[in-house]
């Protein structure tokens, strides 16, 4: 907003936020570039429904809600995207010599000039949400995502589709010239910019017997995006392996390879691309890594403040061992990242063993492992430990040999950082020791073991209270105490985050630190269920406990929390 420094003013003044929290929203503003009142809703300080009230009340406008608005095409033709884009605006309907706009900020005069100067209507404005005008000018100008794709299989023509079994004999050359038509190049261009746009994950590509499915992976959940003509199912495969720089004439094999994609304002996004031959074809899954988007500050990612304390002592231990575990898309990357990024100083020198290597970090050694030519992790550890290091960092420990070499540099004055698969961070010690790994070099090593998972967050848009039932709630894990909360949020569903009630995710961590309590529990033997009661009682929070305080806390609700952590 125009006038960022006084609307934080006005609503610390009002006591919608504190000082602080507007100071933060500042400084990460300050890291981004985006306006205040849409990092403050980021951050989950306040909500777009309560900035948009705020400023309808103090400058006297209406307020609208854009979600029920069907935008007039005719009426979108008056002001062009590129100028919506920079005002932050969308015009919504005309009224004789009126043009009704929708504004973030209604005092922007500026922005109201420019647009009487070039439609010649006067502008009467009207307060939405920034992130609601930002979805309007996406769906207004776009005509949205599915229109897009009809346009474009359009151009594929009409020619009978043949269900047949494909000839594995395919001429490469007709191939190449098939994935490097006009429709298919800019459908796959669409599929890459609407993912883009929609925050996910990964895009799956999946050819069946009588059609091909594309689907996107937002917030931990797969949802259809599409289905392209299966016809063209060969021409997409191709296109998208010539972009990854893949083998097309290779359709027997799996595949690994990288796109890169250079969008507006010197950003890039890259995307993982895996090829897989199935009975009907190749199925393509695409895994997007916005470096953009890479949270590598601790103190945002979720952490309350004991467990991030202790974390980050434990890498801040001259060596060791400090892992993390947790399923695949829990978030361990991003952590091992941030605890990286914090280390990487001038005297520090860093290397890490990846499979593969998400993101490239300025400053530190990265390899790609390559199985197939015997560099794995336990022959990178080797390696590494010949460059003179001070941190390594190991993208998994799978078997004995690597995790023997991962101890012996924690105990010959390495930190080492790393991850496992177990379901909490108890069992990675069980894990260790059915490795084969002695109990004695396991007290010797470990610094601290770190569990996270990934729960939806509910969205801030739709969120409304309700009343939850207190004995489900102690039935869940909530104490009696808090089973008295009068009334937890849930999401009711809108268009900003397609019905679903959620838009975001809030990780959840369980951090046991292996004091000298734990260490001689483990060289007694003692169970995974043992080790788990002690490290609660020494102050450890289960990640069901940090679900609930998450929920409490109106950042989730209780099935998330429940679909990602096991029952304390």
């Amino acid at each position: 907003m125009a006038s960022g420094n006084r609307l934080g003013e006005l609503l610390v003044r009002e006591k919608l936020i504190s000082l602080q929290q507007l100071r933060q929203a500042q400084e990460e503003q300050r890291k981004n570039g985006s306006n205040l009142g849409y990092t403050l809703a980021k951050l989950g300080y306040i909500s777009d429904g309560e900035i948009t009230n705020f400023l309808s009340a103090q400058y006297r406008v209406p307020a609208v809600n854009l979600d029920e608005y069907e935008l007039d095409p005719a009426v979108l033709k008056l002001v062009s995207k590129e100028v919506c884009d920079k005002h932050k605006c969308v015009p919504l309907s005309r009224s004789g010599n009126a043009l009704i706009v929708a504004m973030g900020d209604p005092t922007n005069l500026h922005a109201i000039d420019d647009i009487k100067f070039l439609t010649g209507f006067n502008v009467e404005p009207v307060v939405a949400s920034e992130t609601a005008i930002h979805a309007a000018i996406e769906r207004g100008y776009s005509a949205g995502a599915t229109a897009q794709y009809d346009d474009i299989i359009k151009e594929f023509g009409d020619e009978e589709v043949d269900f047949g079994v494909e000839d594995v004999d395919i001429n490469i050359n007709e191939l190449e010239k098939a994935a490097e038509d006009a429709p298919v190049v800019r459908l796959v261009n669409a599929l890459l910019l609407n993912a883009i746009k929609k925050g996910a994950s990964d895009i799956h590509v999946e050819p069946y017997e009588r059609k091909l499915r594309v689907r996107y992976r937002v917030d931990g959940v797969l949802l259809d995006e599409m289905e392209p003509p299966i016809k063209w199912k060969a021409a997409i495969a191709s296109r998208l392996k010539i972009m990854a720089s893949l083998d097309i004439a290779e359709r027997r094999l799996p595949q690994d390879g990288r796109i890169k994609l250079k969008m507006g304002g010197g950003k890039e996004m890259d995307f993982r691309v895996s090829v897989l031959p199935t009975i009907w074809g190749e199925k393509i899954v695409m895994r997007l890594l916005d470096k953009s988007n890479l949270q590598l500050d601790m103190t945002k990612l979720g952490f309350d403040i004991a467990p991030l304390n202790d974390f980050k002592w434990a890498i801040g231990q001259p060596w060791g061992m400090v892992l993390v575990t947790g399923p695949t898309g829990s978030g361990k990357t991003t952590t091992l990242y941030s605890a990286l990024s914090d280390l990487n100083k001038t005297d520090v020198n860093i290397s890490t063993a990846e499979d593969p290597v998400e993101y490239n970090l300025p400053g530190i050694n990265q390899v790609q492992m390559h199985d197939e030519i015997g560099l794995n992790f336990a022959a990178g550890l080797r390696s590494f430990l010949r460059q003179d290091p001070d941190v390594l960092m190991v993208g998994e420990i799978r078997d004995f040999e690597t995790a023997e070499i991962a101890v012996k540099a924690a105990l010959t004055g390495h930190l080492v950082l790393s991850t496992l698969h177990t379901n909490d961070a108890p069992s990675t010690i069980s894990r260790l020791l059915n490795m084969g790994v002695e109990p004695f070099l396991i007290t010797a090593s470990v610094n601290l073991v770190l569990a996270q998972r990934l729960a939806r967050k509910i969205c801030l848009d739709c969120r409304t209270p309700f009343k939850p039932d207190p004995e489900q709630m102690k039935d869940f894990g909530f104490t009696e105490q808090q089973a008295q909360v009068t009334q937890l949020l849930k999401g009711a569903g809108c268009k900003n985050c397609n019905g679903s009630g959620f838009r975001g995710r809030v990780a959840l961590y369980e951090v046991m630190r292996f004091n000298d309590n734990l260490k001689e529990m483990v060289l007694q033997g003692a169970s995974t269920a043992e080790l788990k009661t002690a490290a609660i009682k020494g102050g450890m929070k289960s990640l069901r406990q940090a679900g609930i305080e998450k929920i409490i806390g109106g950042v989730t609700i209780m099935e998330e929390v429940g679909r990602v952590t096991m029952g304390d």
